[in-house]
């Protein structure tokens, strides 16, 4: 019989199936990835996991992730980028990655960039801007813009002159539209991958 209190392990596994495959896998695949040789204890474990928000069946009897199958732990604790704290391996809550990236998941987008025109706002070649959708913006905002027919990620600015873009490396100047200035979105976050 499975083991109700490895219930975080078999998640855990189930969570890199699927980062691999895009799927749960059926019963008897999960009977084979978690090593149980009974039926009813992975019938058992599915309903634990049903029952705590994780998965869900779905009408042609498939198993499927729900919103709470994404939620990774969030420390109980803040991390000071200067001097060491003391350590705890305290987990107070729960985030999706996704809620706290996007929260109008219907309007916004990943945005992959390229160039090294605003690496000293700590925006490198590379990382994925998440970015709102929306037309208007606030000088001061980091945009996506369409300038002269193309796009763009900068810093929106203001003056005198009207609205223009300013680049975060001192190699590059700021860019005043000769025709067209429009706002595609507004950046809301930034992902980065070490490895």
């Amino acid at each position: 019989m499975a083991n109700p209190n490895r219930d975080n392990e078999y998640l855990g596994k189930l969570q890199d199936y699927y980062a691999d495959y895009r799927n749960i896998p059926s019963y008897s695949a999960i009977g084979e990835l978690l090593g149980m040789a009974s039926k009813s204890a992975v019938s058992a474990l599915v309903k634990r996991l049903t029952l705590a928000g994780f998965i869900e069946v779905t009408p042609d009897k498939r198993l499927a992730p729900t919103k709470r199958f994404f939620e990774r732990e969030l420390a109980d604790f803040n991390l000071p980028a200067g001097l060491p704290a003391a350590a705890n391996d305290a987990m107070s809550e729960a985030i999706s990655l996704d809620e706290y990236l996007m929260p109008r998941p219907s309007s916004s987008i990943l945005v992959k960039i390229k160039g090294d025109s605003m690496m000293d706002a700590g925006i490198f070649d590379g990382d994925i801007a998440v970015v709102e959708k929306r037309h208007a913006a606030l000088a001061g905002d980091v945009v996506v813009a369409i300038i002269d027919n193309e796009y763009t990620l900068k810093e929106l600015g203001k003056d005198k002159q009207g609205y223009y873009l300013i680049p975060h490396n001192a190699d590059f100047s700021i860019i005043r539209p000769e025709s067209s200035l429009e706002i595609f979105g507004v950046m809301v976050g930034l992902i980065r991958k070490y490895r």
